[in-house]
């Protein structure tokens, strides 16, 4: 059975310089979101992967809300497509907006920023602060040396093993939207 619609936010890298499988990914996130009526929260970047998400997604028909600092704003990487762009303070505004837009999050291949902000969800949810799902998409094994990480915590103890549960990893974008459909009550808290 699907959910009913949500706002989905997709953290994702904004550099261009990056393999070709990693845009196609992105681009499937996109076209599904707005197939099954999703919104897209994100960056609020018209470059890199998040670029692709949200030109995908729009050209499908689905709503986007693109969150960025005033610094990048000024920097002209501001999507001027986007449906809704909120301009923020600082990056910490910025993540604290993308969450409280948020009913899931997506994370896709990207640097230390997709990562800071992944990892603040994750901490988030295994703190109670949130229920909200985090699906890892491991286009091509890219999360895959992080997985691993992860077990290496759990075996050394830093983490505990129950933690799994606060995240899924699929290996593409069909799976990661299949996992929204299948997500317990947190979706959705709201429709913006």
């Amino acid at each position: 059975m699907a959910s009913p619609p949500c706002s989905v936010c997709v953290f994702c890298s904004s550099s261009a310089a990056i393999d070709p499988a990693y845009v196609a990914a992105a681009r499937e996130v996109g076209l599904g979101l707005a197939a099954r009526g999703h919104q897209l929260v994100w960056g609020g970047a018209s470059v890199g992967l998040m670029g692709e998400v949200a030109r995908a997604a729009r050209e499908a028909g689905a709503r986007t809300v693109g969150v960025i600092p005033e610094a990048m704003f000024g920097a002209e990487v501001a999507d001027p497509d986007a449906d809704e762009l909120i301009v923020t303070v600082d990056m910490g505004a910025r993540k604290a907006e993308m969450a409280r837009r948020s009913d899931a999050f997506l994370v896709l291949p990207g640097g230390f920023g997709t990562l800071e902000e992944a990892f603040e969800q994750l901490t988030l949810r295994l703190l109670g602060y949130h229920d909200k799902p985090i699906v890892l998409v491991d286009v091509d094994g890219f999360w895959g040396p992080l997985v691993d990480l992860f077990e290496h915590l759990y075996r050394a103890h830093f983490a505990r093993p129950e933690s799994r549960a606060g995240y899924v990893v699929v290996e593409s974008a069909s799976e990661a939207l299949d996992q929204l459909d299948a997500a317990p009550s947190a979706l959705p808290s709201k429709w913006l």
